[in-house]
């Protein structure tokens, strides 16, 4: 079967979602619609306060209402691991771990410090009014302007995450001899992934000290091993089931705090817990960093940059260095040979921020692509002339040859379908009625990743397939694509396949996340079959008289239910025929696929993107309107045209939300984020977003993934902020460096 292939009878088109029933008519499960006999309910109290320690912890009026069970505290609660390392799940930054009712210190507002369980929810939530806590406050800092000269490099890297390369050039002296160059400081507020579903944890006690777990996660395997490392408990006595998810974004990557609470309550009562988070407890955990960056960079007056200097100070907690790739991207996308870049941290006390779709590229985007949309009006020069002048052709950070790089058609095919070519240079000179219009434009670039995973596929007698893998589908279309490629290597309909996901007992899979879940679960399932495609011929060869005895695999297809000859189609045998006469129930296959690492060390991989934004400004109200958005991705092979349009549709209400809307605002005097509900903290709706066309490049790559795969997840939002930025100020003449662009921005 070729790998290269860019389209088969189903793979390549755009099929519906295989689950999309069961979600509509609520068959599909969530991790709070599991249930067992004598549930109980936990809710978490938390921590008005955000730095201090708790004086007094009063659990006496919530333990005398009939109904509840206990009130876990910091002072009540089972022994657990005492070592840091224990607590570090699969993505976890350097540093020491939060631990939920550890010791009486508070270290962010919002932190759980007690946990009700009743016999009801209702009860639950009632009695959480009823604990009383006393502390001793101390002033916080979440003031990250105030406190940025305080901002360090982190001493020990995050795994997976490449710092800033080393200099390269001489950047300060040509900067400093230049006379054209743009000197700017960009700002991004935190931002919240606000899933639709809530963080939850069913934890069901099986007896004997076993444990079956239904958490909203996006990696089963990495709930396990947190549970286990965390209680002690055996990798046999944890069951983790999550076969749907409700919206992660990367907030599902690392344990939340709900999860070893309702462990830990199951665990010391021996009884079945589950604890729902609300909506205003979302708020209490990983976010978007909050970021400051300054860029300065040079160029001549043809347009070559000859110099660029990038730097992002963003926030983290006390306790942990939470980094991600955000000023790396600069001097990927853009060709120089002077360039320096530099990232560094500043404690607040706050909670850790959390990976939040494609962490620190949309950041450093807005930031580099902005400023670059400043040097073309500098110089005159069209904003995609000027990126097309200064196109990399290779990854200079690390000085290695891109796998594919179709983006120079995505710039054309963009700009053609966008009109691009009628645009007036000059702000503020499109008018329509009382509105301003602006076009504007950015490039995007995300990691395509590969990660190895492990999948089965098992053929029974009646031409029906299953594949599995312990992979999430968190709203991705996973459950849909794995589908397509394993009808396609075995000939049957989708309607034949059965696709099982999100479960410890299947074939290990790493956590759902960078884009790379296509990637790597399509090549393993694939690989899985390709297996099980071998093993028919063999038994078929084994056959009396078989027509099949020479023949290898090249020369046979496998069509509807039936091995044939490919050089004469006529002569063939059907899958349960071969399996009959060999006396199987069924064919089992087991396959894992990585990344070549050979090309790992020669060649880099990427996803690119050439956004386009129109956006309508009221120049009396100063509200924004974007209108309309053309994103033209490169990312290899599509495998379902359909699934991944809605990834990118969603990516750019993403960036929609970035660029107008979102921003968590903070009391520096309390320390706490004040606007912790849907009312106040600002997400698109429907009425926000209106046109959005996606255009998929051709761009086949055979070196990123055996299926040739790059990934869609995170390209959607990268560059989609900047390019609405942009338009914001061709269209009045005002340029905005901090996000979000709100109306008091405009006025």
């Amino acid at each position: 079967m070729s790998a290269s292939a860019t389209t088969g009878l189903h793979t390549g088109q755009p099929r519906s979602r295989v689950d999309g029933h069961a979600k509509v008519t609520g068959a599909a499960k969530y991790a709070a619609e599991f249930t067992a006999s004598g549930l109980l309910h936990g809710v978490v109290v938390s921590s008005p306060i955000a730095k201090g320690r708790i004086t007094k912890l009063d659990i006496t009026a919530a333990m005398a209402v009939p109904g509840v069970v206990e009130v876990f505290t910091h002072q009540n609660r089972m022994r657990t691991a005492w070592r840091n390392a224990k607590f570090q799940d699969e993505v976890a930054p350097p540093g020491a771990p939060f631990r939920a009712l550890y010791d009486d210190k508070i270290v962010y507002s919002g932190q759980p410090i007690a946990l009700v369980v009743a016999e009801t929810f209702e009860l639950a939530r009632y009695v959480a009014t009823l604990v009383h806590a006393e502390y001793d406050i101390e002033a916080p800092s979440t003031d990250l302007r105030a406190v940025r000269g305080s901002a360090y490099v982190p001493s020990k890297k995050r795994s997976g995450i490449n710092p800033p390369p080393k200099p390269r050039g001489d950047a300060p002296g040509v900067l400093a001899d230049s006379q054209i160059r743009v000197d700017a400081e960009y700002y991004q507020p935190a931002e919240y992934h606000n899933p639709m579903e809530p963080h939850a944890s069913t934890v069901i006690w099986e007896g004997g000290g076993k444990i079956t777990v239904h958490d909203k996660t996006q990696g089963v395997g990495n709930t396990q091993a947190y549970i286990t490392n965390v209680f002690g408990l055996k990798k046999d006595d944890v069951h983790v089931v999550a076969p749907y998810m409700g919206g992660g974004f990367g907030s599902g990557l690392r344990p939340q705090y709900q999860l070893y609470l309702t462990v830990l309550a199951t665990l010391q009562l021996e009884r079945s817990v589950r604890v729902v988070l609300t909506r205003d407890q979302m708020f209490t955990f990983g976010h978007r960093p909050e970021t400051i960056q300054t860029v300065s960079f040079s160029a001549r007056q043809d347009g070559t940059v000859t110099a660029i200097r990038h730097e992002a100070i963003a926030e983290t907690s006390t306790f942990e260095d939470y980094q991600e790739v955000v000023v790396n991207w600069t001097g990927l996308t853009t060709s120089c040979e002077n360039v320096e870049l530099d990232y560094k941290l500043v404690q607040l006390d706050r909670y850790t921020p959390a990976d939040m779709r494609a962490p620190g590229a949309p950041t450093g985007q807005f930031a580099f692509e902005s400023a670059l949309d400043e040097m073309s009006y500098k110089l005159g020069i069209d904003p995609i002339e000027l990126r097309l002048r200064n196109y990399a052709e290779t990854d200079e950070n690390q000085g290695l040859p891109h796998t594919s790089k179709a983006l120079r058609d995505a710039y054309r095919l963009g700009a053609e379908k966008f009109g691009w070519a009628g645009r007036n240079p000059q702000p503020r000179s499109t008018c329509e009625g009382h509105e301003l219009v602006g076009w504007g434009t950015a490039t995007g670039a995300w990691d395509a990743q590969m990660q190895k995973t492990s999948a089965s596929a098992t053929l029974t007698p009646d031409g029906k397939l299953t594949v599995a893998t312990a992979s999430a589908d968190i709203g991705t279309g996973t459950y849909t694509i794995l589908t397509q490629l394993a009808a396609d290597a075995l000939g049957l309909s989708m309607e034949a396949v059965t696709t099982k996901l999100g479960d410890t007992d299947l074939p290990f899979s790493p956590l759902e996340g960078g884009s790379w879940t296509a990637a790597s679960a399509g090549s393993a399932v694939q690989a899985a079959c390709c297996k099980v495609r071998s093993a028919l011929l063999g038994f078929a060869q084994e056959m009396p008289s078989s027509p099949f005895k020479d023949v290898t695999l090249d020369q046979v297809d496998f069509k509807e239910g039936r091995l044939v000859l490919r050089n004469n189609p006529g002569i063939g045998v059907a899958y349960g025929d071969i399996m009959q006469a060999s006396g199987l129930e069924q064919i089992h296959m087991e396959e894992s696929a990585a990344r070549d690492p050979a090309v790992q060390k020669t060649h880099a991989s990427y996803t690119h993107s050439a956004v386009f934004a129109e956006v309508r400004v009221d120049e009396e109200l100063g509200t924004v309107r974007v209108t309309r958005i053309v994103n033209a991705i490169c990312a290899g092979r599509i495998l379902n045209p359909k699934t991944a349009r809605s990834q990118i549709i969603g990516g750019v209400v993403f960036g929609i939300g970035m660029a107008l809307h979102e921003e968590a605002l903070d009391d520096s005097k309390i320390g706490r984020f004040m606007n912790h509900n849907f009312a106040e903290y600002h997400i698109p709706v429907n009425a926000d977003i209106q046109d959005i066309e996606v255009i998929f490049v051709d761009e086949p790559d055979d070196m990123t993934s055996p299926i040739g795969v790059k990934g869609l997840g995170e390209i959607g939002i990268c560059g989609t902020a900047a390019a609405i930025a942009n338009a914001v100020y061709h269209a009045t003449g005002r340029r905005v460096r901090d996000l979000p662009i709100t109306i008091d921005k405009l006025l």
